[in-house]
């Protein structure tokens, strides 16, 4: 391997990433983890033509002329059902599935005895029984009642705005089970524990369970005591899959996670593209597909790939508010990732991404070391181990994830009060998805990303030297040209963010970092046009070097580097005295961003000349650099401004925040008692809501918003005996 240029380790140290991880394999790219994807056995394609229909059940297309009992189960029958459908797709938590986890206690009481016998409840009716909401959130009501009448949706909603419910309140409603492809069966046990919960009758299959496991929610949905079954999209390679489908009654299919469809996308599952033969099978079942992130183009792409062009199409606002959007320069990134914890988010939990697994494994080493309790999570963890670091993140309060892009999607985890970046994400998409997983409570919470000169010459040399034809890199460098104009905008990242969405005409939000702390702009064709000549003089001497060499250079330094080159002799050698070397660290970085400057292939982030360069050389460019700022002030939301408290008792006053922290004790007994993550048993905001309005009845605390009837029955008398600050069981 040739030796590294003498100025790279001084270039490495300003961004905190030496040179040798531009080349470390691996990074966990999609489709991520085999580990974690439910790949069937190779069975024959059951959407072949030579798939026979299965025997043991009517053909496809006659079992919908049957009543309702026949194949699915009546109202009545759905009443009377027990509720051990959803134990029974539980995996044992103990020694034998190697997560070491409590087992899984069963709902209260079915959520199709909570809605009654009798004709089927109204959406409405089914969201204020069971989940014990007044009303439903933006798009929602009309969604559901497009799916409900036997409509296809396509939905794009932001994280956190309530994607979930327009698929499971139609499945109460509607006749039958609701089958929901999800692409992550390491996530299926919470979301099947989270509706349990609720008394919804909820189960999966996957390649996690044993066979006596998968034949008890098989046995489920053929008798009806099925709402929801959740599957991978691989498992409906399996013939024995498809041949179960046609044997009960599908209420619905939900196809969440949508933009895995793209094959452009930052999460592209091949298995995706199958599920447009969803429609051909089962043509008279409604279709809805959801996602959070998509551009207009992934939305086209979405509706074309799973035929969903005569859908009707919902597109929420991509905006949320009480995430507060800060990037950064990078100096020492990990002492600034922990004065952001220390200062802003001491005991919270949150999500750092790196770039690398070893990145990740020595992140989460630093925060232990320094009294944070940090896990690692990568693909090339054993898989107990990620299981075990998953349930600790979800179960437990405080705790930080530190890993690749291959955690988080599915995380259900509401009070998630910050996602770092540590890395420059590749993609607007990839970084919207991840940091949209903070703050799902709707309470303040921080997307913070450190970006420096290094992750823009990494990821430049990444596109350069990557697999694929032009029209692939292309593509990349669009991803990734969108996410540095994020980063080097002065205008609000905000409205930036929503505009690359499709959304236009939002004002500043007056909560970003350049809204707080509005960075200046300033013109920068001199500097640009001094440090080209600079590139261009080296060039003909064929020679190339890294970004310290010319700053060097642009300075005047007469180093030993510089006097054994002869670079002392050059034209432009101390021409740049007037600016620091960080102000041109900030040139180069902003010129790489703008494709004014390129990065070579030869490893070691030697500078050259870019097609776009000739038009500044020659004075035909203007070139506008963003000033940063020194010290940006504190935000709004800093923890300090909340006298140390959590958001969700921000404004509240010394008796009532100590009644709240003392009804999260109580809810962090009653989750561990029952081995399932707090956010199950209630929000923070329900008991923030049960702090002021201090129900005295079960009857008064049944009202307040998120006390659905399962949970009142099963946790009600312990909240209020926990409210008076008696003793009683969770």
């Amino acid at each position: 391997m040739p030796s590294r240029p003498s100025d790279e380790p001084a270039y490495a140290a300003v961004d905190d990433l030496p040179f040798a991880a531009y080349d470390e394999p691996p990074l966990d790219e999609p489709p991520y983890d085999p580990a974690y994807d439910d790949v069937p056995p190779d069975l024959l394609d059951p959407w072949s033509s030579a798939a026979p229909t299965s025997g043991r059940g009517p053909a496809r297309g006659a079992r919908d002329s049957s009543p309702a009992g026949t194949v699915g189960a009546s109202r009545a029958s759905r009443a009377s059902s027990a509720s051990s459908a959803s134990s029974a797709s539980r995996a044992p938590r103990g020694p034998a599935d190697g997560h070491g986890l409590p087992a899984r206690v069963p709902p209260a009481q079915p959520a199709a005895t909570l809605l009654d016998d009798g004709p089927a409840p109204s959406a409405l009716e089914v969201l204020r029984r069971v989940w014990g909401y007044d009303e439903f959130r933006g798009d929602q009501a009309e969604i559901i009642d497009t799916v409900v009448a036997g409509g296809d949706a396509l939905v794009l909603m932001p994280t956190g705005g309530g994607k979930s419910l327009c698929y499971q309140v139609p499945a109460l409603v509607r006749p039958g089970t609701g089958v929901v492809v999800s692409p992550l069966i390491a996530l299926m046990q919470d979301q099947v524990d989270a509706l349990s919960a609720l008394g919804v009758r909820a189960g999966f299959l996957n390649s996690t369970q044993q066979p006596h496991e998968r034949r008890a929610v098989e046995q489920a949905y053929l008798s009806g005591e099925l709402d929801l079954l959740y599957l991978a999209p691989e498992r409906l390679r399996v013939r024995e899959t498809v041949e179960l489908l046609d044997q009960g009654r599908v209420a619905l299919f939900a196809i969440d996670e949508a933009h895995c469809v793209s094959q452009w996308g930052h999460d592209f599952r091949p298995d995706y593209l199958q599920l447009s033969m969803l429609h051909e099978r089962w043509p008279e079942v409604p279709r809805v597909a959801l996602t959070a992130t998509a551009t207009e183009a992934t939305h086209a792409e979405i509706a074309e790939r799973l035929q969903l062009r005569e859908a009707r199409h919902f597109v929420a606002s991509f905006d949320r508010p009480n995430i507060q959007y800060r990037i950064a320069p990078k100096d020492n990134p990990r002492a600034q990732l922990l004065h952001l914890l220390r200062t802003e988010h001491p005991g919270d939990a949150g999500i750092v991404y790196c770039l690398s697994r070893a990145s990740v494994e020595q992140t989460a080493a630093y925060l232990v070391d320094q009294g944070i309790p940090a896990l690692p999570y990568h693909a090339g963890l054993d898989r107990q181990v990620r299981a075990r670091n998953q349930a600790r993140f979800l179960r437990e309060d405080g705790v930080v994830m530190v890993a690749t892009i291959a955690f988080g999607m599915g995380i259900d985890k509401p009070d998630v009060r910050f996602v770092a970046h540590l890395d420059l994400p590749k993609s607007v998409e990839g970084y919207y998805q991840e940091t949209g997983r903070a703050g799902r409570d709707g309470l303040p919470s921080t997307a913070w990303l450190a970006y420096g000169l290094a992750d823009v010459v990494q990821q430049r040399r990444m596109i350069d030297t990557s697999d694929g034809d032009a029209a692939h890199r292309r593509r990349l460098t669009q991803h990734l040209d969108a996410m540095l104009a994020l980063c080097e905008t002065v205008s609000c990242r905000r409205v930036q963010l929503l505009n690359y969405f499709g959304q236009s005409g939002a004002e500043a939000c007056g909560n970003c970092d350049t809204c707080l702390s509005p960075p200046e702009s300033w013109d920068g064709t001199v500097p640009a046009q001094k440090l080209l000549s600079t590139v261009v003089r080296l060039e003909q001497r064929g020679q190339r070097y890294g970004v310290g060499h010319l700053v060097d250079i642009l300075r005047g330094k007469s180093t030993p580097r510089v006097q054994q080159l002869g670079h002392a002799s050059l034209s432009t050698f101390g021409v740049g005295a007037d600016l620091s070397d960080g102000e041109w660290r900030g040139v180069v970085r902003q010129l790489l961003a703008a494709e004014l400057l390129g990065v070579d292939t030869d490893g070691y982030g030697t500078l050259r000349l870019a097609p776009a360069s000739a038009e500044v050389l020659r004075g035909e460019r203007e070139v506008r650099l963003r000033r940063e700022v020194e010290k940006a002030p504190r935000s709004r939301g800093a923890r300090e401004e909340r006298g140390g408290r959590r958001p969700a008792a921000a404004d509240l006053d010394g008796p009532d925040a100590e009644l709240f922290e003392r009804l999260r004790a109580w809810r962090a007994g009653a989750a561990r008692e029952q081995g399932v993550p707090a956010y199950v048993v209630f929000h923070d905001a329900t008991l923030r809501a049960v702090v002021e309005r201090r129900p005295a009845s079960l009857e008064e605390l049944g009202t307040i918003s998120g006390v659905g009837a399962a949970k009142l029955d099963r946790y009600g008398a312990g909240l209020l005996a926990a409210l008076e600050g008696t003793e009683a069981p969770a």
